[in-house]
Order: structure tokens, then C-alpha cells, then sequence
């Protein structure tokens, strides 16, 4: 049937709204209905060029903005978002399907980097040397890359981007937003925000689209540097084309996060961690606990015992219910390719303990709604357990031993996070200290670090040599410069011929 669109939206560049100019244009689902609600406008070269040449003309008086006046934007955003939360948390629920509640909790997690952020000016300092030879000094400062890009995912339209744009801004740079074209409306209004607080023109831009837009991004001769958030195959498509193109890229990619449960482990604690862990945010993040590694028969067996009720027992809905613990699948897209690996799953021979693609919600029969699914029995051969399937699916794996869950653990390709659940300290101290993972939690099954740390894995769970947000987020948007002075005075007749070290002729 014909679906009827509410809304067409825009290209947000140089402070206004933009209407498309390639002709092409992308539906936008509410994922609870399964319905087309609004259409975007994808992005050309045209547009991306027009983008970043608007950030490349407001560079120079952003760049030469003293920091101190760039983090009171930041100030005044934060606030406007802070006073705006209910309105972006239901712009976000309705385009991706979250919970009310969880989209709260992630533009939270966004807002801690942009207060980090606001301490720019304590991480720009640079440091001084002087006499490294007779009457001269050294002295290193951080200054903008340029132009910076930002690629981020559906799955967190508010808190990602705010990984990223806050940070580069801070640092004198300008800014591409390229958001979702599955839920981009979130980052449209947080550049509006952005205005109000204060953010002169060109600064922040946003263009929507699909690869057209990425590509003319990677080739552009404008753009300095990339951060991209999503899945292995792409970011490290960005990654290589980006460099080959003289650009600096940091590309977070996928993720298998598996949680290690000891026969010491308080079960209670956890069972609701992988619960929270494994079916929040419907599985769809990057940090999601997707295998549940059990070290004996015995703790496997009382795992499954107590998870498969709890995820029976899964309140599922519409996100805009406030009773509701999980909501539906992004897109009906998405909702077949997850499904499709549960039926997998049984035909690789997992035991498949809860089924929950049966469920079906009166009132939104065509909404993207799969109950939490959990399998018992997976092998480190299973497609289920090797690929990141990115739902309500959890995995639960047997071993023998701890040894044998670290092997397996760090034997896999994705290595962004980890956690064990123990009571012995020492156990715990050696997995966080040999286990391949970027991050890692002991009894905190999502160690998402707080936003003064940075955030990244190891393997193919990242391309590039920065982490996001914090110290390294400062790095990876500033070049670090190093100036050598000597002055008239101290200056000897004579030309110099060596590098003799602490010569007072150097």
C-alpha cells in the first residue's frame, strides 16, 4: 500500500537548511510501525563540496578563536541540550526505536564528552624546554588539523556524533557531520543547537547519504581527517581510502564482546549484567555483550537456568512506553538479516534455548519487534558466534577452563571489549592484563571508559592508531608543532656545521 511521508528533511551547511540538489533521496522508518515517516535527501559530490567548502572558508577565524571563547559554545550547547533532552530522546526513539530511557542515558553519555571538551584549554597546553644548547629553546604546541569528517551509525544518532564534533571543535577545527541516513534527524537539530549557542556559520555542517557521500568525503582535498564509527567492512574501507587520499582516519569498526562468568562468580550479578548487557538498546551497540562465555558445566548450566526466564520475561514494545525494557529493530531490513542468523543458529545446531522470533505485538504487527533470542551449546565455529550479528541474540559458550576462555577470547577477530565476572582478584588482574581487547570490565559488563578516558579496541575492531574522545580524541584532532628559537643576542658569529649535543656552537 501507499505509505504516506510526513516530512522531507534537509542538508544542514553554513549556518542554514538545504534542500537536496542530487535528486536522490532514502526512507526514513519509524521501526515500531514499520512505516516510512519521513524521506532524506542524499547527499552528491555537489552538496559535500559545498559542505566543505564551507567549513574550509570559516577555518581560519575559527582556527585563530582563542579556545577559552570556543568551549563558552560548548558551554551554551550543552546546556540547550540538556533543556531540549525530552524532544531529541523522542526524535531519536521514533527514527531508531530506542527506549525513552535509553536515549536519555546516551545523550547523557554524549554530554559527558562535551564537558570534557569544555577543558580544552588545559589540553592544548604545550610544554617548554630551555637551553637545550647555549641561548636556545625548544617549546611544542597543538594546533587544528583543518577540516575534520565524522561517518556515524544508527545505532547511537546522539551519542557518537558527540563523541566527535564537540572535540574537533574545541580544538579550532571545523566539521562534517555524514549521520545515519537511517535516523539523521537527531544530529540536524543538535547543529541547529549548535547555532544558537553561539557556533558561527560553516563551522558545523551536516550532509546526509548513503556511500556517494562517504566517498566524496575520502577524495575531497579539503578534508584533513575522518572518524568514522560502524562495522569492520567499511571502516576499513574508509580507513585505506582515506589514507591513500593524505588523510588522517580513526575508524572504530565491529565488535564479538563476550563476558566470562567464573564458578566463583556472584550469578546473580551476573545474570542481570548480560540481561542489561545483552537485550539493552534491543542489542543494537557496538559494546553489546553478545557472548556469554560459562567456565564449567556446572555455571553454564545455572546461567541458562536463570537467563531463559529473564528473557522470556523481556518487556517488549514501542520505545515511547515508558514500562517497555526493549524496542524494536532499526529498520524491517535490519530486523530479517538478524532473525536470519537465529535461523542459522539452528541449523548450525545451537541449542536455542528462548525463541523469540514468534512475537507479535497487537497494534504494530508490521513493527520491527524480535523477542530476545538466547542459544546454549555455540561453538567457536558457528557463523553466530564469529560474525557480530547486532541484535537480541546471546550466546552462550562452554569451556573447560579459565585458560581456555581467555584462549578463546583473545583468539577472536574482533577484539574491542571484554569482561570477567569473579570474586578473585588475582584471576581478574591476569585476565585484564593478557586478554587482546581494547577495553575491558571486571564485573561491569559494558566498560565503556568515562569521557576523559578514550574509547577504541584492538584488531578489527579498529583501524587507525587514535582512540575516540578523551586525551586521544585531543590528539588525533591537533598536530602537535615544535618551534626551535634562538634570539640576536645569544647568536655567536660564525656558520654552524654539526649537531654536536650541548655544544654551546650548536
Amino acid at each position: 500500500m501507499d505509505v504516506e511521508v510526513k516530512e522531507t528533511l534537509y542538508h544542514y551547511i553554513n549556518g542554514e537548511r538545504v534542500e537536496g540538489a542530487s535528486g536522490r533521496f532514502g526512507d526514513i522508518y519509524n521501526p515500531a510501525f514499520g512505516t516510512v515517516v519521513k524521506q532524506a535527501p542524499y547527499a552528491g559530490a555537489q552538496e559535500v563540496d559545498v559542505a566543505v567548502n564551507a567549513a574550509a572558508a570559516a577555518l581560519p577565524d575559527w582556527a585563530a578563536t582563542p579556545p577559552g571563547s570556543r568551549v563558552q559554545v560548548l558551554f551554551s550547547f550543552r546546556d540547550k541540550v540538556r533543556n531540549r533532552m525530552d524532544e531529541l530522546a523522542e526524535v531519536i526513539s521514533a527514527e531508531h526505536g530506542k527506549t525513552l530511557a535509553d536515549a536519555k542515558g546516551s545523550i547523557s553519555r554524549g554530554l559527558e564528552v562535551v564537558e570534557f571538551a569544555c577543558g580544552i584549554p588545559q589540553l592544548l597546553k604545550g610544554e617548554m624546554s630551555e637551553q637545550v644548547a647555549r641561548g636556545v629553546g625548544s617549546y611544542s604546541i597543538r594546533q587544528p588539523v583543518g577540516v575534520c569528517a565524522g561517518i556515524t551509525p544508527f545505532n547511537f544518532p546522539a551519542m557518537v556524533p558527540l563523541w566527535m564534533f564537540p572535540v574537533a571543535i574545541a580544538c579550532g577545527n571545523t566539521f562534517i557531520l555524514k549521520p545515519s541516513e537511517k535516523d539523521p534527524s537527531c544530529s540536524l537539530l543538535m547543529a541547529e543547537l549548535m547555532k544558537q549557542a553561539g557556533l558561527p556559520d560553516g563551522v558545523l555542517n551536516v550532509v546526509i547519504g548513503d556511500r556517494e557521500a562517504v566517498d566524496a568525503l575520502l577524495v575531497h582535498p579539503h578534508v584533513a581527517a575522518i572518524s568514522f564509527v560502524g562495522s569492520s567492512a567499511v571502516g576499513e574501507y574508509i580507513y585505506r581510502t582515506g589514507c591513500k587520499h593524505g588523510k588522517r582516519v580513526q575508524a572504530l569498526c565491529g565488535a564479538k564482546n563476550h563476558m566470562v562468568v567464573m564458578p566463583d562468580a556472584d550469578l546473580d550479578q551476573a545474570v542481570d549484567a548480560a540481561i542489561g548487557a545483552g537485550y539493552g538498546s534491543a542489542g543494537e551497540r557496538c559494546m553489546a555483550v553478545s557472548v556469554v562465555v560459562a567456565v564449567g558445566d556446572e555455571t553454564a548450566d545455572e546461567l541458562t537456568a536463570r537467563l531463559a526466564p529473564r528473557v522470556r520475561d523481556l518487556t517488549i514494545g514501542p520505545g515511547t512506553d515508558e514500562n517497555v525494557e526493549m524496542g524494536p529493530l532499526v529498520t524491517p531490513d535490519h530486523y530479517s538479516k538478524v532473525k536470519s542468523y537465529v535461523d542459522l543458529g539452528v541449523e548450525e545446531g545451537a541449542d536455542l534455548v528462548v525463541d523469540g522470533r514468534s512475537l507479535s505485538l497487537a497494534g504494530y504487527e508490521q513493527g520491527a519487534f524480535l523477542g530476545g533470542c538466547l542459544f546454549d551449546h555455540v561453538t567457536p565455529d558457528m557463523k553466530i558466534y564469529r560474525d557480530e550479528i547486532f541484535g537480541p541474540v546471546l550466546c552462550l559458550v562452554r569451556v573447560g577452563s579459565y585458560g581456555e576462555a581467555l584462549r578463546l577470547v583473545s583468539g577472536h577477530e574482533y577484539g574491542n571489549g571484554a569482561a570477567i565476572f569473579t570474586r578473585d582478584g588475582g584471576c581478574a588482574q591476569d585476565f585484564a592484563a593478557r586478554v587482546k581487547t581494547g577495553m575491558v570490565g571486571i564485573n561491569v559488563p559494558i566498560p565503556v571508559p568515562a569521557a576523559y578516558h578514550s574509547f577504541g579496541g584492538w584488531k578489527n575492531s579498529l583501524f587507525g592508531d587514535h582512540y575516540i574522545h578523551g586525551p586521544e580524541g585531543v590528539r588525533f584532532y591537533t598536530r602537535m608543532k615544535t618551534v626551535t628559537t634562538r634570539w640576536p643576542a645569544a647568536i655567536q658569529a660564525g656558520a654552524q656545521f654539526n649537531f654536536r649535543r650541548g655544544s654551546e656552537d650548536n
